[in-house]
């Protein structure tokens, strides 16, 4: 297991964001060293601010590259790899718009878009994250950029997995992002049942919470900066060693996208929120497509579909992530797929985000190819999607309640 992120949240707004900003840098070298003396490598530093509409006023493109830019530099310069910037929000509908445009004037800026909140599901912020995604899959002729946008439903603040990262109020604050798909793969292939494999992978993540909270307690008191929790979504590498498909497929299923596979991973997630350690983010199963070896070897194979991926949003935690699809899928297209998506949150009420990646020039069936530490290449996923009409094409707020239970 490895410490994906520090991830740090804060107000650049307020007056006194500077010394915030030395404060973190002070706890994030000591971070470092502590964990290393344990065994656990950081493999980076990120910071995320309160959600950039509330700091751009007033909310123009041009205001919005003018403040965001430099902070984005400023912030880069003190050691953090990555920034985000926080999600447009439905009551700021100009906010969506301008987010193609931050996301080209930026290096390496995150950005996210709400799309679905509570029991309310906006049909407007999702036409507007689909053209979104549909305009940041041609800034660079390889798509890429849209690793940077997630749209999002009902994600609380301190996630410390970005795009769906941001901060809310003024207390800084801290969590971390665990890479620890192995872990779930240790375990299950020691296990001679289902409940032994539950309870060897608990055993694990307890043991490496433990360790974990024992560093980022003396941190929280010696800067006086609190630690929100870890995210153990069991987040993978491009490696078969360390492949949450992997591991689901070690429970029994032959190829992951095969029928089982949702009885699969309902159960992982089962054991996930079983857990009981400080949690922060999904907590849940991470199912990043290009991200796993196994997931883009079986998109490959042609067992896992953008249907499937959707089917175990439904028992997971994170929903659709670096989901590569054709790049001339519309707009619209894109609309239906964050529908779906919002309106599994909405009625489950729990958080779940769309990474989509429109590849230029590719169509379904294409592999993609990434020249990308934390990709693994696969196959660009048919989008079996209509613009939506009727209704369902209104600005209205849908409103869906979840099950009486």
């Amino acid at each position: 297991m490895k410490i994906r992120t520090i991830t740090c949240f804060y107000n650049p707004a307020l007056p006194d964001s500077h010394k915030t900003l030395d404060r973190f840098s002070r706890l994030l070298d000591k971070a470092r060293s502590r964990f290393a003396a344990l065994g656990f490598e950081v493999q980076s530093f990120r910071v995320a601010t309160i959600p950039f509409p509330y700091l751009v006023d007033p909310l123009t493109l041009d205001h919005a590259v003018d403040y965001v830019v430099p902070l984005e530099q400023s912030l880069i310069a003190r050691g953090f790899q990555y920034v985000s910037l926080g999600p447009a929000l439905p009551e700021f509908p100009d906010s969506y718009a301008i987010i193609p445009a931050l996301l080209k004037a930026t290096q390496g800026a995150f950005f996210s878009g709400v799309i679905g909140s509570q029991q309310q599901v906006f049909l407007k912020s999702i036409r507007a994250a689909g053209q979104i995604i549909a305009e940041a899959a041609q800034i660079t002729p390889d798509g890429f950029t849209n690793l940077r946008f997630t749209a999002s439903a009902n994600v609380k603040p301190y996630c410390p997995f970005f795009p769906a990262g941001y901060h809310s109020g003024d207390q800084p604050a801290f969590s971390l992002a665990l890479e620890s798909a192995d872990l779930a793969i240790n375990a299950f292939s020691k296990a001679d049942s289902l409940e032994n494999a539950r309870t060897m992978l608990l055993k694990s993540i307890y043991q490496h919470a433990a360790r974990l909270k024992a560093v980022t307690s003396e941190l929280a008191s010696e800067f006086n900066i609190p630690c929100q929790g870890f995210d153990f979504s069991l987040a993978p590498y491009p490696l078969d060693t360390c492949s949450l498909g992997g591991a689901i497929e070690k429970l029994g299923i032959s190829r992951i996208g095969q029928m089982g596979s949702l009885g699969a991973a309902a159960f992982v997630a089962s054991t996930l929120d079983q857990g009981e350690w400080d949690k922060a983010g999904f907590n849940g199963l991470m199912l990043p497509l290009l991200e796993d070896s196994v997931l883009a070897q079986r998109s490959i194979d042609g067992t896992l579909t953008i249907k499937d991926l959707l089917l175990y949003s439904a028992v997971c935690g994170t929903g659709l992530d670096t989901v590569p699809i054709p790049g001339d899928v519309s707009a619209g297209q894109i609309s239906a797929i964050l529908l779906d998506v919002a309106a599994l949150s909405a009625r489950l009420a729990k958080p779940l985000t769309a990474r989509l990646m429109p590849v230029p020039g590719k169509k379904a069936g294409d592999l993609t190819a990434y020249d990308f530490e934390y990709f693994k290449n696969g196959r660009i996923l048919d989008v079996p999607a209509a613009p939506l009409g009727g209704f369902l094409q209104y600005d209205d707020v849908m409103e869906i309640k979840p099950r009486n239970r």
